[in-house]
């Protein structure tokens, strides 16, 4: 009989991790490591591939971490196929149609020259981009502590590189202050109101 006691013993599963639990795991990325993430399947749908933009997605059950992210949504052009593909890259499952890891969307016909990018040239990750925006937006950032911080990255016309734009508040059109920084040296350019 103490043979079967210690086989029942040993048998005995552990504890389940609740989904609270396990949700209480799940962290933010940062905009790069979302990106690379997109950026390795969207070359399975075309090699050459390149970054016309992404945009950072805030979730309410993933914490707040200045210069990371819940989720991230890229937009990839392929100017061999004359086509562009968006992708999201989520922590975790969530409304909206986010589906955790990466999850490509329909194939669509590049509707315009665009300001693509190589993924080479985002040599500064969001969070580091959002240090140096914060140091040129000090006094806003006193005054909003809790303000949602939104990140977009694109080429645009201040630079030859692609850009940072660090937004407090969750787009560029609702905000009242965003910075934008370069996504290849980490330069701050240019406070926006």
């Amino acid at each position: 009989m103490g043979v079967v006691l210690l086989l029942s013993g040993c048998s005995e599963q552990p504890a389940a991790t609740t989904k609270k639990e396990a949700k209480a795991a799940v962290e933010p990325v940062t905009g790069q490591t979302a990106l690379f993430r997109m950026y390795q399947v969207a070359r399975s749908w075309a090699p050459d591939a390149e970054i016309v933009s992404m945009k950072s997605i805030h979730l309410t059950d993933v914490p707040v971490m200045r210069g990371s992210a819940g989720a991230w949504d890229a937009l990839f052009l392929s100017p061999g196929k004359s086509a562009q593909r968006s992708y999201t890259y989520s922590v975790e499952e969530s409304e909206g149609n986010l589906h955790e890891g990466v999850f490509p969307g329909a194939e669509e016909t590049a509707s315009a020259p665009s300001k693509a990018f190589v993924i080479g040239s985002v040599k500064v990750d969001s969070d580091a981009a959002y240090k140096s925006a914060a140091a040129h937006a000090a006094e806003y950032n006193k005054k909003n502590p809790t303000q949602t911080i939104s990140f977009e990255l694109s080429r645009q016309e201040i630079s030859q590189n692609p850009v940072w734009r660090v937004i407090w508040g969750e787009s560029a059109g609702t905000s009242d202050e965003s910075v934008l920084v370069d996504a290849a040296t980490g330069d701050y350019l240019k406070t926006l109101h």
